[in-house]
């Protein structure tokens, strides 16, 4: 339990150091701020493949992933060339543009519901 909390502070921190939290003043953050889903999708979009690797050190893999569909995947082009590289890298897909076109189109279909 103490080195997954370790690995998060750290991760927390390297986070405040890219300030991956622009918009918040950073005196105000705390490391329990934040859910594990916005720290595995701010560590993915802002941190490198070592601060990644340690997601998969204290996460199931289908946490990670659930957290990446949620946050990164949505933003489309704006992180295409990285979502592509996850797809591929991380997650395992073959063909990772339909991947990543079937998996925006679910959640624009998912908001078409509400």
């Amino acid at each position: 339990m103490d080195k997954i909390i370790s690995i998060k502070k750290k991760l927390f921190e390297l986070l405040l150091k890219e300030h991956a939290f622009w918009s918040y003043d950073p005196r105000s953050l705390k490391f329990d701020s934040i859910s594990d889903d916005q720290l595995i999708a701010l560590t993915m979009r802002h941190l490198d493949l070592d601060e990644i690797k340690m997601l998969f050190d204290i996460y199931p893999k289908n946490k990670i992933k659930s957290a990446w569909q949620k946050f990164l995947v949505p933003e489309g082009q704006y992180l295409y060339t990285l979502n592509r590289f996850f797809a591929w890298y991380y997650f395992g897909s073959k063909k990772p543009d339909s991947y990543l076109k079937s998996l925006e189109t679910r959640y624009y279909n998912q908001l078409s519901l509400q």
